[in-house]
């Protein structure tokens, strides 16, 4: 199966998530949501006079089409990744549907194909759906 979309996750340090968006968009990218998090770390390195630190992070997320994500990761790799302030980690999964982003028409037909895919590939789905829209 072959995906038109692609998320991509990028965990940083807080404040790098502009680093993280300035790096994707210049390969494409159009814009990005952040979730702020905590980072969870071996128990004996988080003791700082017997205070319990949890490093703050920024999850960046970016839905792009799959055509561009290599030269994202490569990109953020270089930015933002271990070896830098920023100290990121990226990954990227597939998206099978997605809405809202392009053209309402691709959108659309998008999520039906999607439908479809999904009732093929689950042995209890039944026939029909009365919440797919019908053909345009």
């Amino acid at each position: 199966m072959t995906y038109k979309h692609e998320v991509i996750f990028c965990i940083v340090n807080t404040g790098f998530s502009d680093a993280v968006m300035d790096a994707a968009k210049e390969f494409g990218a159009k814009g990005g949501t952040v979730i702020h998090a905590r980072g969870t770390a071996n128990r004996e390195a988080e003791q700082v006079f017997k205070l319990t630190v949890q490093p703050e992070k920024e999850i960046v997320m970016i839905l792009i089409p799959s055509e561009l994500k290599d030269n994202i990761l490569h990109a953020l790799y270089k930015a933002v990744g271990l070896n830098t302030p920023g100290q990121g980690i990226a990954f990227s999964m597939p998206v099978s549907a997605a809405i809202g982003l392009f053209n309402p028409e691709e959108d659309s037909k998008s999520h039906r194909t999607a439908v479809k895919e999904l009732k093929n590939t689950s042995p209890s789905a039944e026939k029909t759906d009365s919440s797919e829209e019908p053909n345009k």
